[in-house]
């Protein structure tokens, strides 16, 4: 039996005892549960309008207070012509979140019925509405309708859950009209309680009963800005948009849940992943462990209303069906222009057939905002103020368009708008969805970057109140204390007097980690890895370190940087910045001559930078041999060290992958681009790198030892040799070499002797070919793995963790957290001992440091595109892949991938000729010559910038020039 105690409260306050009983079955047996509730009458309305109940609240005999919310001055609109509170039902939330968000929606009261439902149902959606609640500028009020006595409404015999919490909505609202017009009655001010509901039924039940109520259509409609919230509103209460179709099936009915999981279980049917194509809008595929290969999903039929990211389950086609992934290039706009039908709805292919399916059903989307602009197809010449269909064209291209219902249709027009998709019927081609809120015009800096965050799902929001209240309050002034006895020194190691520095790219401000290394008596090296102390600022179970751990990782890109922390710390006292005294943590080594290593302590520390040094302005030093200072003395033998260090992990297997890299130059105050190059590697790069590396070995070695079930870990799976086949066939075909995936070694080894006489790049571009044929690394607790499991594949170690970056990751701050207990610094906080726990914080943070690093580089193309404005520049590229309608290009200089389309390369489609064995595509010339091309040939192309007529995003738009030194007629 489950209690709620009476609070404590004034004599005056009478309550009641009310049960509810349950009845929960297990295994067969019946079991009683009876649930005692005191009914209380001193739970406030929050109204300022309201003296009674701020006076029984200045009477708690605890002192308490809590400010009301509710305005004295309440909204009026042409709806409800009299000042009122706004009540929605659960409904309103679960499909109007975004028309609540908007500021001018204020002064609402949430009961905690429709709270209770809102959680139950939507977890996000319960999220964003605790943050309405937690802002006080929008006056959203929680009234604990269920725990007052005159609020409370008992299930009647035969009356739905649904059907009994309607009534306690109603009942809600009958209480604070009775109670609001009682407290103002001699006051001469009038005030409305307003039930906002789309159920037909609630709402006619409520007008029967006396409570002022209507549809959140009719609401909106008497706002000044009502063509904008109008528009906000889900297309799934309406659902006009998705019978645009009507009367015309296009897709599959899904299989219901039950039926799902039962085939699933049974093997008749797959779960996973769906995943479109970037290259044909009608091939997708899912990853099975049945399976090899990715099943194929292949035409309109096939992908069954299945969006890009979503968790399907599919049914493998007959092996009639089968076939190889398409070798062609099919774009939706080709096909679609003006909603027409389809016109392909399939893949050809040859060679051995892959196995299809079929989505039968959806187990979670992956629903989202997007961002795109209005197809000006679908936007009409004239615009009146009706609501009309239109199209939004999505800036990714794996998203469909999406059926709008708008009245702004030409004040939209032209700008970068974000959408929520609400549903996709049967009878229906596309989405339907809703406008949430335009960032303004295309193409303007702005809105481009605030899109790109939006796309992948980046918190960028300003830090609210309660993180900044979580901050020193000595400000920048901080300063590490200087009196040995406070108890903030103790336990640390005092390395002041080590020539420490840093070594970190040009500009960096966050600086997490420096390093030194001396000579020791018996020969060895003292070497130390030491990392700014984030967790003595950020405390387990605060708002800073809930907000860390929601962002999960700061986001670098190419003209600013979304902090995972406040800039105080990330940039201040957190940062090892030169010639000022900060906390830190330190690995210390006894490393040999050789780079063997002899021991290794873990130390809470202070220390002193001695200098900050870009990669550039380190490696100057060490080269400068009248440089003899010990501080350059220490960078030498970190050099000599890391060599070292680098080639046992050679040795081992570890791999020397590859990605392109540019760096964009921009313009100092506007920050406009200027021009792009191709980011050098130097020696200290890789000085850093190999500490580092170190560093985190073996901190995961500690933590894992002293927490073997609840350790923050990180692993690279070994790559299923299915992976590198395309690969391996491609370099046979056209270079006679081959690729052995047996182990890291061997696929290392293999890489080093992928090389090509007449072409320095070749090995750099099968490296980077080959980095596109890994798994991804990713955080995991100890206790869900194997300890084989543990292995990271590309680095060759056994174990391996992420400690060096606290300032910019969230997974190094929980492996600080238990590398502090580990060598009893301080106890580990008792959420860093569950492991269900971890696994979400491991789960957040994978999809975070992915979504981190896709926005950066959807920066850089965005910047690219920029820099190349007007320009129209020579460049060589690399051919990395060929479809029988056209080829994709690499320009190295750029780190850009290119389409180039063979209708592109003459007013008229030339005719060409596909070998899918040998990979080369033939080309008629205009003089009637054929000329062929192949996958890995080096090219000449024009490069400039074009606006993508599709997306309207700024991208580079290639040409071909030549082939092999051969000019393309």
């Amino acid at each position: 039996m489950t209690s709620f105690k009476r609070s404590h409260a004034d004599s005056r306050v009478s309550s009641e005892l009310s049960s509810k009983v349950f009845l929960r079955t297990s295994k067969g047996k019946c079991t009683k549960i009876v649930r005692e509730l005191y009914l209380r009458r001193d739970i406030p309305c929050s109204s300022k309008l309201c003296a009674r109940c701020m006076a029984d609240i200045k009477g708690d005999s605890y002192g308490r207070t809590r400010p009301f919310v509710l305005s004295s001055d309440p909204p009026v609109n042409d709806t409800i012509r009299e000042p009122h509170y706004m009540v929605p039902d659960t409904n309103i939330f679960l499909h109007c979140m975004d028309v609540l968000e908007h500021a001018a929606i204020t002064d609402v009261i949430i009961l905690q019925t429709v709270l209770d439902e809102v959680r139950a149902r939507s977890l996000p959606l319960y999220n964003r509405l605790r943050a309405l609640v937690a802002s006080g500028e929008k006056r959203f009020y929680v009234f604990h309708n269920e725990f007052r006595s005159e609020t409370y409404v008992r299930r009647e015999p035969g009356e739905t859950i649904n059907d009994r919490n309607d009534r306690a909505v109603r009942r809600g609202v009958q209480w604070y009209h009775e109670h609001l017009k009682e407290a103002i009655k001699d006051s001469g001010k009038s005030i409305a309680v307003v039930m906002v509901s789309n159920d037909k039924g609630n709402l006619e039940k409520g007008k029967s009963e006396g409570v002022t109520c209507c549809n959140i259509k009719d609401y909106v409609s008497g706002m000044k800005n009502s063509d904008e919230l109008l528009d906000m509103i889900s297309a799934a209460l309406g659902d006009e948009n998705a019978k645009a179709a009507k009367g015309d099936t296009l897709y599959s009915e899904y299989y219901s849940m039950s039926k799902m999981m039962t085939g699933v279980k049974a093997g008749t049917l797959h779960q996973g992943k769906f995943n479109l194509s970037p290259y044909n809008f009608l091939e997708g595929s899912i990853h099975v462990p049945s399976f090899d290969k990715p099943l194929l999903i292949l035409g309109r039929e096939n992908i069954n209303r299945s969006v890009h990211g979503d968790q399907v389950v599919v049914r493998v086609l007959p092996k009639d069906q089968w076939k190889q992934p398409s070798t062609k290039i099919v774009e939706e706009e080709t096909l679609t222009k003006n909603d027409n039908p389809d016109v392909s709805q399939g893949a050809a292919g040859e060679g051995k057939p892959q196995p299809t399916a079929r989505v039968v059903g959806v187990i979670k989307r992956n629903w989202r905002y997007y961002v795109g602009h209005l197809d000006p197809s679908s936007v009409p010449a004239v615009d009146g103020k009706s609501q009309r269909n239109v199209f939004l064209i999505p800036m990714d291209k794996k998203i469909p368009k999406i059926r709008l219902r708008t009245r702004q249709a030409s004040e939209l027009f032209g700008k970068r708008i974000v959408v929520s998709i609400d549903a996709w019927e049967r009878t229906s081609r596309y989405p339907s969805g809703h406008f949430v809120r335009s960032l303004g015009e295309v193409e303007t800096k702005e809105a481009e970057t605030e899109a790109l965050l939006l796309e992948w799902d980046v918190q960028y929001r300003p830090f609210p109140k309660a993180v900044l209240d979580c901050l020193p309050k000595e400000g920048h002034e901080w300063r590490v204390p200087q009196n040995p006895e406070d108890p903030r020194l103790h336990q640390r190691a005092d390395y002041r007097g080590l020539l420490v520095c840093s070594i970190d790219p040009p500009g960096c401000q966050d600086i997490d980690d420096a390093l030194h290394a001396s000579r020791m008596p018996n020969g060895n090296y003292e070497v130390g890895v030491h990392i700014a102390d984030v967790t003595h600022f950020v405390k387990p179970n605060t708002a800073m370190d809930d907000e860390a751990s929601v962002r999960g990782t700061t986001v670098y890109l190419v003209d600013k940087r979304i902090d995972m922390l406040p800039m105080l710390l990330g940039t201040d006292l957190c940062s090892l910045k030169p010639y000022v005294e900060r906390f830190a943590f330190s690995v210390i080594w006894e490393i040999t001559e050789d780079g063997e290593v002899v021991s290794t302590k873990f130390s809470k520390s202070i220390i002193k930078s001695r200098e900050a040094f870009s990669y550039e302005q380190a490696q100057i030093r060490i080269d400068d041999q009248s440089q003899t200072d010990e501080l350059t003395q220490g960078m030498r033998t970190l050099l000599m060290l890391s060599k070292k260090l680098r080639q046992k992990r050679m040795d081992a297997g570890a791999l020397n992958l590859a990605s392109p890299e540019v760096k964009i130059e921009t313009e100092s105050e506007t920050s406009d681009p200027i021009d792009v190059k191709t980011k050098k590697m130097l020696e200290t790069n890789s000085l850093v790198e190999e500490f580092m590396l170190l560093a985190n070995i073996s901190v995961a070695g500690k933590i894992y030892e002293a927490f073997p079930q609840t350790a923050m870990l990180r692993r690279h799976g070994a790559p299923p040799a299915s992976k590198f086949e395309e690969l391996q066939s491609q370099l046979n075909a056209t270079r006679g070499l081959t690729l052995r995936t047996e182990s890291s070694k061997a696929l290392a080894d293999s890489l080093d002797e992928c090389v090509d006489p007449a072409n320095s790049f070749f090995n750099t571009l099968v490296r980077i070919l080959a980095t596109r044929c890994m798994l991804s690394a990713e955080y995991f607790c100890s206790g869900t793995q194997a300890y084989p499991e543990f292995r990271h594949y590309g680095l060759a170690s056994e174990i391996y963790t992420h400690f060096t970056s606290p300032i910019r990751r969230y997974a190094d701050v929980v492996a600080h957290r238990q590398l502090a207990a580990a060598i009893e610094y301080e106890a580990l906080h008792p959420t860093l001992h569950s492991k269900a726990k971890l696994e979400g914080v491991c789960g957040n943070i994978n999809n975070r440091h992915r979504n981190a690093q896709m926005a950066g580089r959807s920066s850089v193309e965005y910047y690219v595109g920029q820099a190349l404005r007007g320009k129209v520049i020579e460049e060589e590229g690399y051919i990395m892949r060929i479809f029988s309608n056209g080829l994709v290009v690499f320009v190295p200089r750029f780190g850009v991938e290119g389409l180039i389309r063979v209708k592109d390369l003459a007013t008229v489609e030339p005719k060409s000729e596909y070998d899918a064995e040998k990979y080369t595509l033939m080309i008629e010339g205009a003089t009637g010559a054929w000329w062929s091309v192949g996958l890995f040939d080096k090219v000449v192309v024009k490069v400039m910038d074009d606006v993508e007529a599709h997306t309207g995003k700024r991208k580079i738009k290639m040409t071909l020039v030549s082939v092999k030194g051969l000019k393309v007629a």
